[in-house]
């Protein structure tokens, strides 16, 4: 009985479901709906709308301060000994003697090589024996001449013989050491090409004596620096294959500009160094302008149009674009003489891409 019962209610329930409903009633109630939807719809896009009208550019920044800013005119040079010379033969002829090899130390005036000069040296040796010979002659004859025997004429004969004589023998001495190379300086032997036997003549063949404990550097500057390079500049030496450096003046600067090369040479006397050789290279970066209370600003934060160069800056969060006056750049670093003060925000990464009033976010604020 109460199976049949049941069975009986779930027949009326279906029964009910399945009855048609009112339609202009489910499309009120549809409709109702919609407009609830909608209008949720609309409170949402307003609200994301809102939150995505925002757009913020991720930028570094750079805090400006004073400080000192130099620049620099950079040259290539190379280290020269200052005292570098070339010792040659004054006269032609044949090597007869080498007293000296490379690496060797020698002093000023000390003999190096000896040329032929053996028909000098006979020279030599008989205006010798004619010395001796008017020597004896004038003694005897002063001697006659101190008893007031003879006459003054024979005298004076006898002392001139004898004087001519003896300027004979220094004039052959003179000639025969013409056929020595000796050394001009004190220093090292650098560069020997002689050898015995050789044949040399005056200017080629020569010997090259270095004095490496007195060294500097020398270096062409070009001719649009003229007016900027002076005696007396600081500049910064650096010696790339030594690994050193050091800071002193420039020590002569030439007045001149080479017709050649448009150039005009510089020299830096240098302290003993034994890490530094001549020929090595050598950088010098000459300091031609230098202030203390500078503006200094990263080069990457300057931007460049038709009216003028220009900056960003963060004011609180917004973008703001302003005219600057751009002095020396050097270092990647430039001077601003006029557009910033101290202590304002400068946009350095990402400068490129904002805009004037634009949000900034500060991905990495400055020191």
């Amino acid at each position: 009985m109460k199976k049949i019962l049941y069975i009986s209610t779930i027949l009326f329930l279906s029964a009910c479901a399945n009855k048609p409903k009112d339609k202009a009633a489910e499309l009120a109630d549809l409709k109702k709906q919609e407009a609830d939807i909608s209008a949720k719809i609309t409170k949402l896009e307003t609200e994301v709308g809102k939150k995505d009208s925002v757009k913020y550019t991720d930028v570094s920044t750079y805090i400006v301060n004073p400080g000192r800013f130099t620049n620099y005119v950079q040259i290539q040079g190379r280290i020269d000994a200052q005292d570098n010379v070339m010792a040659y033969s004054q006269s032609p002829g044949v090597i007869t003697g080498i007293f000296v090899k490379p690496g060797d130390h020698v002093t000023k005036g000390q003999v190096l090589v000896q040329l032929d000069n053996s028909v000098l040296n006979q020279n030599i040796a008989q205006s010798e024996t004619q010395v001796s010979l008017n020597r004896t002659l004038y003694e005897r004859q002063k001697n006659l001449w101190d008893q007031k025997i003879g006459t003054e004429v024979q005298f004076l004969q006898a002392q001139t013989a004898l004087q001519s004589a003896q300027k004979q023998v220094d004039i052959w001495r003179k000639q025969a050491d013409m056929y020595r190379i000796t050394s001009p300086i004190n220093g090292t032997i650098d560069q020997m090409d002689l050898k015995l036997g050789q044949s040399v003549s005056p200017g080629a063949n020569g010997i090259r004596i270095v004095n490496a404990d007195f060294l500097k550097v020398k270096a062409d500057v070009p001719e649009s620096y003229s007016t900027m390079v002076n005696q007396g500049d600081n500049v910064l030496i650096l010696f790339p294959d030594a690994n050193d450096s050091l800071t002193t003046k420039i020590t002569f600067a030439a007045k001149v500009i080479d017709a050649g090369s448009r150039s005009f040479g510089v020299e830096v006397k240098l302290p003993q160094n034994k890490n530094l050789r001549p020929n090595m290279t050598a950088i010098l970066k000459i300091a031609d302008y230098s202030k203390s209370n500078a503006l200094i600003v990263p080069i990457n934060a300057i931007q460049r149009s038709e009216s003028g160069d220009y900056v960003f800056v963060d004011q609180n969060g917004i973008a703001k674009r302003k005219n600057v006056t751009v002095g020396a750049t050097y270092g990647g670093k430039s001077e601003i003489l006029s557009g910033l003060k101290p202590g304002d925000q400068l946009v350095t990464e990402g400068a490129s891409e904002v805009e004037d009033g634009d949000n900034l976010k500060v991905l990495n604020p400055g020191n």
